[in-house]
């Protein structure tokens, strides 16, 4: 039995995963935008946003050069018996600039 939930955990965690990178593709906007509106665009779909810069010029004049993403908390729950329940508690997403 222990293994039994050892693997549906593992199993629950990897889909889970999955999922949280196809989504980070289609909230990250296409095509060239500000630093600004991505950054907002990620936030808004519920990620933590990290921005790495590299150059000194001020955001304004920098560009969108990926988005990567980060690490996926999440808990997974036994409900009633064998019934697994995996829940994000917390996204991460990178998004470099170049300025």
């Amino acid at each position: 039995m222990k293994s039994y939930v050892a693997v549906s955990l593992a199993a629950t965690t990897l889909a889970a995963s999955a999922v949280a990178l196809a989504a980070i593709a289609n909230a990250a906007p296409s095509g060239p935008s500000t630093v600004d509106q991505t950054v907002r665009t990620l936030e808004a779909s519920g990620y933590n946003v990290v921005v790495n810069r590299t150059g000194g010029a001020p955001l304004s004049q920098c560009t969108v050069s990926s988005v990567r993403p980060g690490q996926t908390y999440c808990t997974t729950d036994s409900r009633s018996g064998d019934s697994l329940s995996t829940t994000i508690t917390s996204k991460t997403v990178y998004v470099d600039v170049t300025c």
